[in-house]
């Protein structure tokens, strides 16, 4: 892929994965590799599971720059002691290739540009697929390892999927897939049968803070809490909050579902008209996301009849009043199942974003009205 093309394993403004090579909060993940690596039970195909954001591919990278680098034990007398950890120092000659995309041991499985659309493809090709078994098919010049990183395995159209299976029923020799997946279940059964899984978890605030500031953000320490609430504990979306002011935003909502059932409408046409005018695509994208988030919230503390931690001032009251039992609870997850799915359909066609978000806020209204 060119440099002058994108990235589609890469998060804007932030480093990619193969740059970052501190991975923060999946020690345990980690330690699972290293023991199948340590105890010769090395397995073929890894697949490497969580939600988006939570470093995945970072240890995708780190697990094949480990690969690459680390000698193979010959059982001889001189041996190497087993590695304690996967990390490879950055002056080492394999870090320095997969940093610059030249190791020849190490094949990349993304999506491709289209240069004929001056876009990436929405899914990955069997006749990407299909390059991977021709390098796999090609002797390593040292006759070592050779790792593959598929990122992400979820973006392989049917055909490219079907072709990977066979690989991974017939692998070639001293090869290591690894693959990422953030929606495991709908993968192929047969796929997930045949590789290891190794997942991931949600980051803790002070983790997903530090991977923050180590991709270049920053979160103020007051602020830790309420970004790894509305992040789900996931650093790529804590990034994509962070440069779109998502706490704030957060904020200036639930100020506004103060207002409930009484809505405050000529805020809530403010807050719709955000998202109007060309290249504001993102911040239509991350109010719907935000208005699911608070939904899912009301909802859940209703079930559980327990609040959540605060992620704007005034929060926990608001959803005390909004949601109290678990019949309120129930409104409220039947608005979170339809209202965003019907704005991002309604925006997939076209139809006028501040109109879409307006439709939503008025509805949660009505649903405030109707518990009231």
């Amino acid at each position: 892929m060119s440099e002058d093309h994108p990235e589609p394993d890469r998060i804007e403004g932030a480093p990619h994965p193969r740059n970052t090579r501190r991975l923060i909060g999946q020690t345990r993940a980690e330690a699972a590799f290293l023991q199948a690596f340590t105890g010769k039970h090395l397995h073929h195909g890894w697949l490497i599971t969580g939600p988006r954001g939570v470093g995945k591919a970072t240890l995708a990278w780190k697990t094949a720059r480990f690969l690459l680098a680390t000698p193979e034990d010959d059982g001889g007398m001189f041996a190497p002691p087993p590695p304690e950890s996967l990390d490879i120092p950055d002056a080492h000659p394999v870090s320095h290739r997969m940093a610059a995309l030249t190791e020849s041991r190490l094949f990349l499985l993304r999506r491709p540009y289209d240069d004929k659309a001056a876009r990436l493809k929405h899914d990955i090709t069997v006749d990407e697929v299909r390059k991977m078994k021709s390098f796999f098919s090609l002797s390593a010049a040292d006759g070592g390892r050779r790792v593959a990183i598929i990122d992400s395995v979820d973006e392989m159209n049917p055909s490219a999927a079907n072709a990977l299976l066979k690989l991974l029923e017939e692998p070639p020799p001293r090869v290591t897939l690894l693959m990422i997946s953030h929606q495991p279940a709908k993968l192929l059964p047969t796929i997930r049968s045949r590789c290891r899984e190794l997942r991931l978890g949600a980051l803790t605030p002070e983790d997903l803070s530090d991977a923050l500031t180590q991709a270049g953000g920053d979160v103020a320490p007051e602020d830790r809490t309420a970004l790894a609430e509305l992040a789900g504990g996931s650093v790529g979306e804590a990034f994509r909050m962070s440069n779109l002011d998502g706490l704030k935003l957060y904020d200036n909502m639930v100020s506004l579902f103060v207002t409930l059932p009484r809505l405050d409408r000529p805020r809530a046409l403010t807050l719709a008209e955000k998202t109007a005018g060309k290249g504001a695509e993102p911040q239509f994208d991350l109010i719907v996301t935000l208005l699911d988030l608070f939904l899912a919230r009301l909802a859940r503390a209703g079930t559980l009849q327990a609040l959540p931690p605060e992620a704007a001032r005034g929060e926990g009251d608001l959803i005390a009043r909004l949601s109290p039992t678990p019949a309120h609870a129930r409104e409220w997850a039947d608005a979170a199942q339809h209202l965003g799915l019907r704005a991002r359909r309604g925006r997939a066609v076209n139809l006028d974003p501040a109109a879409l978000l307006m439709d939503m806020l008025l509805h949660i209204n009505e649903t405030a009205a109707k518990l009231a």
